[in-house]
């Protein structure tokens, strides 16, 4: 299947549903994967099949530096404990938008540049596909808040490549990256994979290695177990 084909079929499948509120769509994967990537080229085909679809960035629902980095700049359960404001996330936007909600939620609670807090509301309509991208999304205590995750699968070296060579610039060389995923952020990604085993958990599950040519991975996941992993081998095929 090509990439475009693969995110129609997630499209197609997240759409399908209708559970009387916002669909509630979570990009989850290790650092370096390519979750924003694959997060905004979803919501075109999203609103393909006929959903408004609404991007949340996870730039706007980090902690404030001193929290994210009061382990230290190195520390792995820092950046996995620390870096992200999920009880902000969890209670202005999962809850809000899940059953029973008002479809009133928090586009951002910070600005990572100033280093601000940073409240903005939105209103999103009932049927609409609401995608937030970000590792860690299925930690105790939030994963149940998801109507759909979508697992980006890759071998960590991959990701890690991937994530050093983006991230060189911001890092200040490819010395400084290599150094900060080993260190901090690949490391976290070890925890994560080891307490939580997010591909298990996800309802999609996405061969991620080459990100031209991504797959749907049948067999994995809570939709193959929904639908009948038959099913789903059907559909990624056609």
């Amino acid at each position: 299947m090509t990439r475009s084909s693969v995110l129609d079929e997630v499209a197609r499948a997240i759409c399908s549903r209708d559970p009387g509120h916002p669909i509630r769509v979570g990009i989850d994967g290790a650092c370096g994967v390519g979750k924003s990537t694959f997060a905004r080229e979803l919501v075109g085909h999203v609103e393909a099949h006929g959903r408004p679809a609404i991007l949340l960035e996870s730039d706007g629902f980090h902690n404030v530096r001193a929290v994210r980095y009061r382990r230290g700049r190195d520390s792995a359960r820092g950046y996995y404990e620390d870096a992200y404001d999920f009880e902000s996330l969890r209670d202005l936007v999962l809850i809000p938008l899940g059953p029973g909600g008002s479809g009133e939620y928090a586009a951002r609670v910070h600005d990572l540049e100033t280093d601000a807090p940073t409240l903005e509301w939105a209103t999103a309509p009932a049927n609409a596909v609401v995608i937030f991208a970000a590792t860690f999304l299925q930690r105790d205590g939030l994963r149940q808040f998801w109507d759909e995750v979508v697992y980006l699968d890759s071998t960590l070296e991959r990701a890690r490549q991937r994530g050093v060579a983006r991230d060189a610039g911001l890092l200040g060389g490819l010395a400084n990256a290599r150094h900060a995923y080993a260190s901090r952020y690949m490391a976290a990604c070890e925890i994560y994979l080891a307490e939580q085993d997010p591909a298990g958990r996800a309802s999609i599950v996405i061969e991620h290695d080459d990100p031209l040519r991504p797959s749907w991975s049948p067999s994995r996941g809570r939709q193959a177990a929904r639908w009948g992993a038959s099913s789903v081998r059907r559909d990624a095929a056609n």
